[in-house]
């Protein structure tokens, strides 16, 4: 089992996070924003992952460190649960219709960390989560995870919409890079490896 677990505290959040890669059973998510805590449900469940996460941050402020902070203890347990990534795919990409929007992802995971995100977001807020954040939080999680990734939404009208389709096309492209390959040797690199 590809598993990985982790405790954070700063004087801004206390993040606890476990992910298993290997088992979607568990699903357990709490940060407190209400709508961050539905996309990263919607991620897990079309990445086919395990995932649980509880989050205790200085929401009075706003949700941007919990959020952020969330972010980057993800991105370091995705890395830690791959290890070697030994024969994963290690590419994915994915184009989810939510409704009138369409949303694309495309990653690597290269050990090359980069972001490209190009969506226009037009609701500033929904629920107490600052829609801006979605970019701020993929940021820290390809970042972290070492990951190439690029995020669109192509067209749509409701903010909601658009961003579901951001987090679910994350997860499926996320399973198909994950995906252990029996046809390929060692890591998926004329490198020879992946950090």
């Amino acid at each position: 089992m590809r598993t990985a677990s982790k405790s954070r505290s700063t004087f801004e959040t206390k993040i606890n996070v476990a992910v298993n890669l290997d088992d979607p059973t568990t699903v357990t998510i709490n940060t407190g924003v209400g709508f961050f805590d539905h996309m990263l449900e919607l991620f897990a469940r079309h990445g086919r992952i395990g995932l649980e996460v509880k989050a205790d941050g200085d929401l009075h402020i706003d949700s941007h460190h919990t959020v952020e902070d969330v972010g980057i203890v993800l991105g370091q347990l995705i890395k830690e649960a791959l290890g070697d990534k030994k024969s994963i795919n290690r590419y994915g990409s994915a184009y989810v219709p939510m409704d009138e929007s369409l949303g694309f992802v495309a990653l690597d995971i290269s050990g090359r960390p980069f972001l490209v995100f190009d969506a226009s977001l037009t609701n500033p807020k929904l629920g107490n989560f600052d829609t801006e954040l979605v970019q701020e939080f993929l940021q820290a999680f390809a970042f972290q995870a070492g990951i190439t990734l690029h995020a669109k939404v192509l067209y749509g009208d409701n903010t909601h919409h658009k961003i579901e389709a951001i987090f679910k096309a994350l997860g499926r492209s996320l399973a198909q890079a994950i995906t252990v390959n029996p046809e390929i040797k060692g890591v998926n690199s004329t490198k020879g490896l992946i950090e």
